[in-house]
């Protein structure tokens, strides 16, 4: 079984892809199926950077938090890093259906109303309001990408 993000038979494997779903009345979203296995029936969802809101399996949870722990107290930047983390993450699990409930404050912060995608961005998922995903992608130039490659160490 090949599990994204995790090491498995000695091969790295990514979460990757782009999923649409809807929100339900309740806030609920479906878990692509592909991902499901990836992320596992319990994993953290906190607001993101760029007006999403990210998810995160248990492990690469738990490897994000080592990271947030390690930051230096005594920097203030860092205590709103940390902050704006953690104030906002939730345990979610996946229903029978495959849902999962995305809390009002972390719907409010992700601007997510009705149409939603989801995508895979390596360790973790990034969950998008359809609008604000459609102008942010429109955005993204590959020459840009490209020039800035080399400095990245790609």
């Amino acid at each position: 079984m090949v599990q994204s993000g995790k090491n498995v038979g000695g091969e790295i494997q990514l979460l990757i892809g782009e999923y649409e779903h809807s929100l339900d009345v309740k806030g609920r979203l479906i878990m692509p199926a592909k991902l499901r296995i990836d992320m596992g029936e319990k994993f953290i969802v906190t607001k993101g950077l760029d007006g999403c809101l990210f998810a995160f399996s248990q492990n690469e949870w738990l490897n994000f938090e080592s990271k947030l722990k390690a930051l230096p107290l005594s920097d203030k930047n860092a205590r709103n890093f940390v902050r704006f983390f953690l104030s906002g993450a939730t345990e979610c699990e996946i229903d029978k259906q495959g849902r999962f409930l995305i809390p009002n404050n972390l719907r409010i912060a992700g601007n997510l109303e009705k149409e939603a995608v989801i995508i895979g961005v390596g360790t973790r998922l990034e969950i998008w309001d359809k609008a604000t995903w459609e102008k942010c992608d429109g955005e993204i130039s590959a020459d840009e990408i490209a020039e800035n490659m080399t400095m990245l160490g790609i």
